[in-house]
């Protein structure tokens, strides 16, 4: 019995390899052929005399050749003109294009603002592997607003020192249904609860391994809200949930609880523990002034109940990036 279901597991793995590998050739063709359109119809157009008339003279004759062939309307036309047209000349995604789904190249380009932000949104849905839904909510969500805001704040040394920096100085939670007055139980059921909504928005390398994680130290147990292991960093990663403003205990007692992990869970081949305090609020001076002396590697970061105002973030991400830098 026990070899068959090891037989079927490998047959089952087999199938589901080669149907995604199926699903990704046509895939690329297909965004290859919107490609191939959309120059055709940027070049002709130039030469057309009727201008825009002349793509709806095309939609009809393939309507024609092709009776109920879908996306290939005159609105449908006219997308796969602009995507070439914004992509043309951009080496930087010139062999990235086909690595992810037409669904999704129409909401980077009608949802992103400038080339970075394109940039990063096509690099994101590629390593975590997107679905529509999923790019559109990180996009609503200001995603690449809180990820360059989170660049730009000062890290602890320790997380400085890390190959890569997986964490956002802000998270938004807009699933939860909490109560009215929730307490910090509330929100670590909530967070169980909607679990892949939230390992969508911390990203998808982190593995949720459990809720009031036990640790025991002198006889004594203590319990960590949270414990996730991230395979980029190859740590285990603890989350302590607070229902109010960042206050400087909190970083002693993640201190502790990063030397329990690493002293009693941590395994030989893995990187020491990372911590990450989320708060409801928090003054970045606090922040610095008590995490200052720590040598663990742990954030701080505030969490949203509600979608952001993107037209904000943006703003607050044009005032950073404009600031002049002072000389030493």
């Amino acid at each position: 019995m026990e070899n068959n279901l090891l037989m079927a597991a490998g047959l089952i793995k087999i199938i589901d390899e080669s149907r995604q590998n199926a699903f990704k050739r046509v895939n690329e063709e297909l965004i290859r052929m919107y490609w191939n359109v959309g120059e055709y119809l940027s070049k002709e157009s130039e030469k057309a005399e009727f201008g825009d008339a002349y793509i709806d003279s095309v939609a009809r004759e393939i309507q024609d050749a092709f009776p109920g062939i879908k996306g290939f309307n005159r609105r449908g036309l006219y997308r796969m003109k602009q995507f070439y047209e914004i992509y043309a000349e951009d080496e930087f995604v010139s062999t990235l294009l086909t690595q992810i789904s037409w669904s999704n190249h129409l909401a980077i380009m009608s949802k992103a603002k400038t080339e970075e932000e394109r940039h990063f949104y096509i690099m994101l849905c590629i390593k975590e592997s997107y679905s529509a839904r999923e790019l559109d909510r990180q996009i609503n969500s200001g995603y690449y607003e809180r990820y360059m805001l989170s660049k730009e704040k000062v890290l602890p040394e320790p997380i400085r020192e890390l190959k890569e920096n997986p964490f956002l100085d802000s998270y938004v939670i807009e699933f939860l249904d909490l109560p009215q007055n929730f307490k910090e139980a509330d929100l670590r059921k909530g967070l169980i609860h909607n679990m892949k909504e939230f390992i969508l928005e911390v990203g998808k390398d982190f593995t949720f391994v459990d809720d009031e994680y036990r640790v025991q130290v002198g006889g004594e147990d203590f319990k960590i809200d949270l414990l996730f292991f991230h395979r980029g960093l190859q740590c285990l990663v603890a989350f302590e949930l607070k229902i109010g403003k960042f206050k400087p205990e909190y970083v002693s007692k993640m201190d502790f609880y990063l030397e329990a992990l690493d002293r009693q869970k941590k395994k030989d081949n893995e990187n020491p523990s990372v911590g990450m305090i989320l708060c409801a609020s928090k003054d970045d001076e606090v922040v610095e002034y008590a995490m200052s002396r720590t040598l663990s590697p742990m954030m701080v970061a505030e969490y949203k109940l509600q979608l952001p105002d993107k037209a904000v973030l943006q703003r607050k991400l044009q005032e950073l990036i404009n600031i002049p830098q002072i000389e030493e």
